[in-house]
């Protein structure tokens, strides 16, 4: 299964993402980015990106890096730390695979916004399922 196909299955079955303007944008095990189109909806009442949407960018970024690879794993724990308010047209986002091991995965995700400011940084731990997220 190729990384491509992935990113596409996740992006097409992750609902809330989609309905959010949240997807990947490209991913490769171990590695993914992703964006979040800023509209209205995004903003919360002091008029920047909700936190709730940039940690929902985190995880399926981090989503987008854990299963690339088609081994699926789900996230069990996430912390976020916000650096400064999300503005401008899109925020950016990549993960990058800290560690891996046969039940447990720990990711990295940083954000940065138009002007490649960082908005926040993350850390995902990923449980692995031991099934393939894209079943063929």
């Amino acid at each position: 299964m190729d990384s491509d196909t992935v990113r596409d299955f996740i992006n097409e079955h992750d609902r809330f993402s989609a309905s959010n303007n949240i997807r990947i944008t490209r991913a490769e095990p171990g590695y993914a980015e992703g964006e979040l189109e800023i509209t209205p909806d995004s903003m919360n009442s002091r008029g920047f990106v909700q936190g709730g949407a940039i940690f929902t960018l985190c995880d399926l970024t981090a989503a987008g890096a854990a299963n690339a690879g088609n081994d699926g794993m789900i996230a069990m724990q996430g912390s976020i730390s916000f650096i400064r308010p999300g503005t401008g047209k899109k925020l950016r986002s990549a993960a990058r695979q800290l560690s891996r091991g046969r039940n447990t995965g720990v990711f990295a995700v940083d954000v940065f916004n138009d002007a490649g400011k960082l908005v926040a940084h993350a850390t995902i731990n990923g449980f692995a399922t031991g099934e393939p997220l894209v079943k063929e």
